[in-house]
C-alpha cells in the first residue's frame, strides 16, 4: 500500500476534473428528462451502499471505499447500460477485501436481495452467488486493479482532537486507517501525525466533522479533490455548523475586536503567584488561525465547502418513500417540503428503469435501421442478471 498520497494511483489516475465527469454522464443525459436527477442518483446510490453496508455490519471505512469504487466504475460506464445494483454489491464485496474486512458472498447476496427488493423494488437481483463473483472480476478490471483508496478520515484525526476525553462517540484511529502518512514528509510534524499543534475541538466537534466527511460521499467530491482538502473543508464547516465550535470562534473574534478598540494603560504588576497562575492557564485556541496556518489554498477550501453545502441543499429534497424527513445534516436536514421539489426513492428507481429500457430499445432498434453492436458492459450485466 502506498504511504504517500501524491505517489499513489489514487492521485495519479483517479482525481479528475468536471469535464471528465460530464463526459462520463453523456450517454445517461440522452435518456433522462431532467439532468438534475443525475445529481439525485449520486445521493440515491450512496444511500443504498450505506444501507447495505450497515446491514452487513461493516465499518464506515469499508462503506466509503465501496462508494469510491462505485464512482470510479461509472467514470467509464453509464447507468443506462449496466445494472447499478449488481455493481453496488460487487463494490462492497471488493472493498471489504481491500480493507481487510472480508464478508461472505452468500450473506452479501442474501442481504442485497432483501434490501433491493423490499426498499427499492428491484425483484431481479440474482440469487446465484457466481453472478456476483463474475461481476467482481469485471469491476476490478475497470478499476485497473487500483484498490488503494485514501480517505479524509485519517487527515481529520491527524489534524484534530476532541477536548472531551470521556467522549466514547469520538471516532478512533482504527476506523480512520493508518495515521501519520498520506501527505509528504516536507509538510513537517506539526500537523501531520505527531499530535503537536492539533486543533482541539469542543465536545462532539470532531464527530461533527467526521459526519460531514461521511456525507461528502453522497456527491462526487471524492473524484474531484484530494482527501486531505476535503477533511480541512469539513473542519471549516464544523466551525459553522457545530454550535459549541461556532461560539468559540465568535467569542475569539469578539475578543480580538475588543482588544483592537480598547488599548488600556498598563496596570500594576501582579504578584508572583498570580503571574504563575496566568502562565499556567492555557490560552483559547483559534480554529480560524489554525486553518490559516495550514499549507493549503483557502479559496479552494472555501470552494469545496460551498460544494458540500450545495450537496446538503440537494439532499434536503431527497426523501425516503413515506417519510417526511429521512436524514440529517450536521444539525438538521429538515427543509422545503413543497410537493414539486421533493424527489423520492420510488421516482429515482423509476427514472433508472426507464433509462435502461430506453437504451435497450435503441440498441435493438437503432435509427439507422440495423441493430447496433451490444455494449460490452450491457452484455456483462445481462449475463450477470
Amino acid at each position: 500500500m502506498a504511504t504517500d498520497f501524491w505517489s499513489s494511483s489514487h492521485y495519479k489516475r483517479w482525481i479528475v476534473d468536471r469535464a471528465t465527469l460530464r463526459q462520463a454522464r453523456a450517454d445517461d443525459l440522452l435518456y433522462i428528462d431532467d439532468a438534475e436527477h443525475l445529481d439525485f442518483l449520486a445521493i440515491y446510490f450512496a444511500e443504498i451502499i450505506g444501507k447495505l453496508g450497515k446491514k452487513m455490519q461493516i465499518p464506515q471505512r469499508v462503506i466509503a471505499t465501496a462508494t469510491v469504487f462505485f464512482r470510479r466504475f461509472y467514470l467509464k460506464n453509464s447507468y443506462c447500460e449496466t445494472d447499478p445494483f449488481m455493481v453496488i454489491a460487487a463494490c462492497i464485496y471488493v472493498a471489504a477485501k481491500a480493507e481487510e474486512f472480508p464478508v461472505h458472498i452468500k450473506h452479501l447476496v442474501s442481504d442485497a436481495r432483501h434490501i433491493f427488493s423490499q426498499q427499492y423494488g428491484v425483484k431481479n437481483f440474482p440469487s446465484d452467488n457466481s453472478k456476483l463473483a463474475e461481476m467482481e472480476f469485471y469491476l476490478v478490471d475497470d478499476l485497473e486493479c487500483d484498490l488503494t483508496v485514501f480517505h479524509p478520515y485519517r487527515t481529520l484525526l491527524a489534524l484534530c482532537k476532541s477536548d472531551a476525553s470521556d467522549d466514547s462517540s469520538t471516532p478512533n484511529e482504527e476506523e480512520a486507517g493508518e495515521l501519520g502518512v498520506g501527505i509528504t514528509a516536507d509538510d513537517g510534524p506539526r500537523y501531520w501525525g505527531t499530535g503537536e499543534g492539533q486543533l482541539e475541538l469542543p465536545p462532539n466537534g470532531l464527530q461533527t466533522a467526521w459526519f460531514i466527511v461521511n456525507d461528502t460521499y453522497r456527491s462526487e467530491l471524492c473524484l474531484l479533490y484530494p482527501p486531505h482538502l476535503i477533511a480541512i473543508a469539513a473542519i471549516y464547516l464544523t466551525c459553522i455548523f457545530h454550535p459549541a465550535t461556532q461560539e468559540t470562534v465568535s467569542a475569539l473574534l469578539a475578543a480580538s475586536g475588543s482588544e483592537e478598540r480598547d488599548r488600556e494603560p498598563p496596570v500594576q504588576q501582579p504578584r508572583r503567584s498570580s503571574r504563575q497562575a496566568a502562565e499556567r492557564k492555557k490560552p483559547a485556541q483559534d480554529p480560524l488561525a489554525f486553518l490559516a496556518e495550514l499549507n493549503v489554498s483557502l479559496p479552494l477550501i472555501a470552494t469545496i465547502a460551498q460544494e458540500i453545502i450545495a450537496m446538503y441543499t440537494l439532499w434536503e429534497r431527497y426523501k425516503e418513500d413515506g417519510s417526511a424527513d429521512s436524514g440529517s445534516t450536521p444539525d438538521s436536514r429538515g427543509g422545503d417540503d413543497e410537493a414539486g421539489s421533493i424527489v423520492t426513492v420510488a421516482q429515482l428507481t423509476s427514472v433508472l428503469l426507464k433509462m435502461r429500457e430506453a437504451r435497450l430499445q435503441d440498441i435493438a432498434h437503432p435509427s439507422g435501421g440495423r441493430p447496433a453492436a451490444v455494449n460490452k458492459m450491457l452484455e456483462r450485466t445481462q449475463a450477470a442478471g
